[in-house]
């Protein structure tokens, strides 16, 4: 085994392996995945060269935005935060819980009492030493409605929190064995007494300060020279520029204005592919596009109108015109085989005119023009989708009319706020988190409304199955549900397709979000 470790750690320090590659090759060697990760970083630390600015261009911005980790909802808030922040946990690209700011996790026997240990000596951009107090303080802001914060449908079931020395214990009403997952989210971010005095600061504990914040145009970091993390945080300076519309973003790459883009049109994916010294990446994940309807408002509190409506969309036919083949059909729940326990016998929803022309005349409808709301920015070709389930709509005799916003301000004034609309989730790394933030009926973001006490039923109880088999099949029932009873018509799951340049090093395809789950500037350097 020592030969053969050797060999594997030997080619991720030529840079002739991905970490990916590196722990998939490991754990067959019967490495730990955490194992195989750390010392995957230690390899890769050996290439990384240090210096420079490091610059991406993003869809995502808008001038809204918010430094406030606890109201992040589009790709540069999620970006920026990552770069300056930190979490307790995160979730690696195979799917390992990584130890951050805490570097221990433990459970009791049923996973109604979880303890994290706290990194020494960590500091924030202040100064201050990071706390078990200040974790504390983050999650209690976040449990609070008046933070409308994202992680509320996760943090809910805390019931109780308490810091001892280093020490930080969570009690939870009922026993969840993911709970690490759930302290991962984005949204948790670390910061100084919580960030109650000031959320929306931006100091924390990350690899860059914040040096310029002007949303929905351009944010700038430069180092922090105390950071604990010598595997993270290689360029001097690391810059967002937000470019919304697609064709200039790519150009900035192609011009070198810019060494990184997210959210490349998969229509001219290959053509940005065939230009010198660029390079595509694009990894299946679980995100997904999505068309939303507010199930307590109407016409969409109506079951055979919203059913009429998910008859009415061909999701073969968008994944191949929209994605260009890059993502798979989903079938109006937001899980697919990316996530563990999904249930594949689950019927595929299909387009079918006749079926959704019957619900539609069924649901009693006036025949007055049903708007969705719409904008380039939702996600990419969310215009040109709305205007795809118009022409199928039409067919079944569906009155839907397609109103273009403006994208700065649609996720301010448009998602969550409308009654029907696109959207996009970039899915998270177990069901129990994905439901939580956006179908618990509590949740701060549950865009569509959904309230269904059998569903929360399901999702309270499946945290503490220990059981697999037994677990699978609640979130099964829960899919069901959603499937058939809420606002939700989810035509495909998308591929994170980024555009790169060929001097960026440490690139690593991570299934969890695009630009490397918001990492890629904090992770890559310049070669």
């Amino acid at each position: 085994m020592s030969e053969q470790l050797d060999r594997f750690v030997a080619a991720a320090k030529a840079g002739k392996m991905n970490r990916r590659e590196f722990v998939g090759g490991t754990t067959a060697l019967g490495l730990s995945a955490g194992l195989a990760s750390a010392l995957y970083g230690k390899a890769a630390q050996a290439q990384a060269k240090k210096g420079g600015l490091l610059r991406a261009g993003m869809q995502g911005g808008e001038s809204t935005n918010s430094l406030d980790p606890a109201l992040a909802a589009s790709e540069v808030p999620f970006a920026i935060n990552m770069t300056w922040g930190e979490m307790l946990v995160d979730v690696g690209a195979t799917g390992e819980i990584q130890y951050r700011l805490a570097e221990e996790v433990s459970a009791n026997a049923d996973a109604t009492e979880w303890k994290f240990k706290m990194r020494q000596g960590v500091e924030f951009h202040n100064g201050k030493t990071v706390t078990a107090e200040d974790v504390i303080a983050t999650l209690k802001r976040h449990t609070d409605e008046k933070s409308q914060s994202g992680a509320l449908g996760i943090v809910q079931g805390i019931t109780d929190m308490s810091a001892d020395g280093d020490m930080v214990t969570l009690k939870l009403a009922a026993g969840n064995a993911d709970l690490p997952f759930l302290m991962a989210d984005y949204h948790l971010i670390i910061q100084p007494n919580g960030g109650v005095d000031n959320p929306t600061e931006g100091v924390g504990a990350g690899p860059y300060k914040v040096v310029v914040n002007e949303p929905g145009v351009r944010h700038g970091f430069e180092k922090f020279a105390n950071y604990w993390d010598t595997e993270t945080g290689h360029a001097d300076q690391v810059e967002i520029l937000v470019i919304n519309d697609g064709t200039a973003r790519a150009a900035a790459l192609q011009s070198g204005q810019v060494h990184m883009m997210n959210r490349v049109d998969p229509k001219i994916a290959q053509l940005i592919a065939r230009v010198p010294g660029v390079q595509i990446k694009n990894v299946p994940g679980r995100g997904h596009y999505v068309f939303i309807m507010h199930v307590d408002k109407a016409p969409f509190d109506n079951a055979d109108l919203r059913m009429a409506l998910k008859l009415a969309i061909n999701r073969g036919e968008m994944v191949e015109k929209i994605l260009g083949g890059l993502g798979s059909v989903g079938n109006d729940f937001p899980i697919n085989s990316a996530y563990p326990l999904f249930d594949d016998t689950i019927p595929q929803r299909e387009y079918d005119a006749a079926a959704a022309a019957e619900y539609y005349k069924k649901s009693g409808h006036d025949g007055s023009p049903i708007i969705l709301r719409t904008a380039q920015g939702a996600f990419p070709g969310a215009v040109e989708a709305a205007q795809l389930f118009q022409q199928t709509a039409q067919a079944a005799g569906i009155p839907l009319e397609i109103q273009r916003e403006p994208d700065d301000g649609y996720w301010s004034n448009v998602w969550n706020v409308q009654p029907f609309c696109a959207s996009y989730w970039g899915g998270r790394p177990v069901q129990d988190q994905m439901y939580s933030t956006a179908y618990l009926s509590t949740a701060e973001w549950n865009d569509t409304k959904f309230k269904n006490a059998k569903f929360d039923e399901l999702l309270i109880a499946a945290r503490a199955e220990l059981d697999a088999p037994k677990r699978k099949a609640m979130y099964s029932e829960m899919a069901h549900i959603v499937r058939d009873e809420g606002g939700l018509i989810l035509p495909m799951f998308n591929d994170f397709v980024d555009g790169v340049r060929d001097d960026v090093a440490g690139w690593e395809a991570d299934p969890n979000g695009e630009l490397m789950n918001g990492k890629a500037l904090s992770r890559c350097w310049l070669a």
